[in-house]
């Protein structure tokens, strides 16, 4: 069995859109893209790089996979922890409206997604890597299909932009597996979904 994990990056606020540059994601007026570069450290790094040591393919929505196929194709050092992987390893983009996916080794899922992720789990296997792709994670958190979450809350409030964790969704528990601070202060959580939530009350007995 294959891992479904998700690495993502978000505000204090739980925003995760454009964190890399004001052009990534503009939709909706979001003003504050490229938040995350100030913070970006050695730290960071080497944890990313730990995550990509683990992966055997990458799940990503088309907006990522669009913002990705246009950078990391350029970085062409076979030995660069990520884009060595980005580039040679498969990639699955979940997509109605690509025709096309010519980034090396990529796939289009456009339709039974559900079905088709869990196929893609039951292959043997390390992890199904998504990075980012919201729209996605959102999806695939509402069928319990992601089994691990990393995230990186950076210490900045944005106070607009779309957030990862969605309203409405299901209450869920999550246990705490890893967690370490950068030197820029990004706390850096790693999760595992463990059932619903629970819930409980201080509220002091009534007197008789």
């Amino acid at each position: 069995m294959t891992e479904l994990t998700v690495t993502t990056f978000v505000s204090l606020d739980g925003v995760m859109q454009a964190p890399g540059g004001p052009d990534e994601d503009p939709s909706n007026g979001f003003s504050c893209g490229g938040w995350l570069v100030p913070f970006a450290d050695a730290d960071m790094g080497n944890f990313i790089n730990r995550v990509f040591e683990r992966v055997d393919a990458f799940l990503l929505g088309r907006r990522t996979y669009e913002i990705f196929a246009a950078h990391w194709p350029r970085v062409t050092d076979e030995n660069d922890p990520v884009a060595g992987r980005l580039n040679s390893l498969p990639k699955y983009v979940v997509s109605t409206t690509l025709e096309k996916a010519e980034w090396n080794n990529s796939t289009i899922i456009s339709s039974d997604v559900v079905e088709e992720v869990r196929r893609l789990k039951a292959r043997p296997g390390r992890e199904l890597q998504i990075h980012g792709s919201g729209a996605l994670a959102r999806s695939l958190m509402a069928h319990g299909l992601i089994d691990t979450y990393h995230l990186l809350v950076f210490p900045v409030y944005l106070g607009q932009g779309a957030r990862f964790f969605p309203d409405g969704g299901a209450p869920t528990a999550f246990r705490p597996t890893e967690t370490s601070t950068t030197s820029t202060g990004v706390v850096i959580h790693t999760f595992q979904p463990t059932g619903p939530a629970q819930y409980g009350s201080f509220a002091l007995d009534p007197a008789e």
